[in-house]
C-alpha cells in the first residue's frame, strides 16, 4: 500500500467533526438532597468523601458546618441544606461531602448521596423556573431531564457570594 493510499484510508476512519461539533455537552456530578436530584459541573470537582464530623469554628455562618484538614489543606464544610433553607436531616452512611473548587477556592459540600455522572448536552439545559425564597435563582444554571428524573443544575461559583467567600477565607486562616 502506498503512502497516498495510507492517508485516504485514515482519512476516510475520521470522524466528520461538522458532525459532533454541534453536539456539545457537559459532565454533571449528580447527587440527592431529600427527595431533588441536582447536578454540578465534573470539572468543578475534586473528589467525593465519606461525612465525618469537621471542626466547628465559632462565629461561622450557620451554613459552614466547620472545616476539615484534606492533606494539609483546610476546607470549609458548607451544610447545602441550610443553605438552601431546608430541613435538616440524620446524617447517614450514605451522606458524603463533594470537595468542589468554587471561584479559586476549595469548599466541601454535604449532600445526602451522590448518583452518577452524566452527560447533558446543552440543548437539553432548560432555564430554571423562578423557585421563589427557597433557593436563590443565581445559584442555578438551569433545568434537565436525565433517566426520567428533573436535575436542578447548580452554578458552583454563584452558591457562594463574594462577602460569604472572604469570610470563608478567615474562618480558613483562623483554623
Amino acid at each position: 500500500m502506498t503512502t497516498e493510499q495510507t492517508n485516504t484510508t485514515a482519512e476516510a476512519n475520521l470522524p466528520n467533526m461538522s458532525d459532533t461539533d454541534s453536539i456539545e455537552s457537559t459532565q454533571f456530578l449528580t447527587f440527592m438532597v431529600g427527595e431533588e436530584y441536582y447536578g454540578i459541573d465534573i470539572l468543578k470537582v475534586r473528589e467525593i468523601r465519606g461525612w465525618s464530623d469537621p471542626t466547628q469554628i465559632p462565629n461561622a455562618p450557620e451554613y459552614i458546618r466547620g472545616v476539615i484538614n484534606l492533606r494539609g489543606l483546610i476546607v470549609p464544610i458548607l451544610d447545602i441544606r441550610r443553605r438552601f433553607r431546608m430541613d435538616e436531616i440524620e446524617f447517614t452512611a450514605q451522606t458524603v461531602v463533594i470537595v468542589v473548587n468554587i471561584a479559586g477556592r476549595t469548599v466541601g459540600i454535604v449532600v445526602d448521596g451522590v448518583s452518577d455522572v452524566v452527560d447533558i448536552a446543552a440543548e437539553e439545559v432548560r432555564a430554571a423556573p423562578d423557585f421563589g425564597t427557597s433557593i436563590d435563582a443565581n445559584f442555578l444554571e438551569g433545568l434537565a431531564s436525565v433517566n426520567e428524573h428533573m436535575v436542578i443544575l447548580l452554578n458552583a461559583d454563584e452558591i457562594l457570594k463574594s462577602c460569604e467567600l472572604t469570610k470563608i477565607d478567615e474562618i480558613a486562616e483562623t483554623a
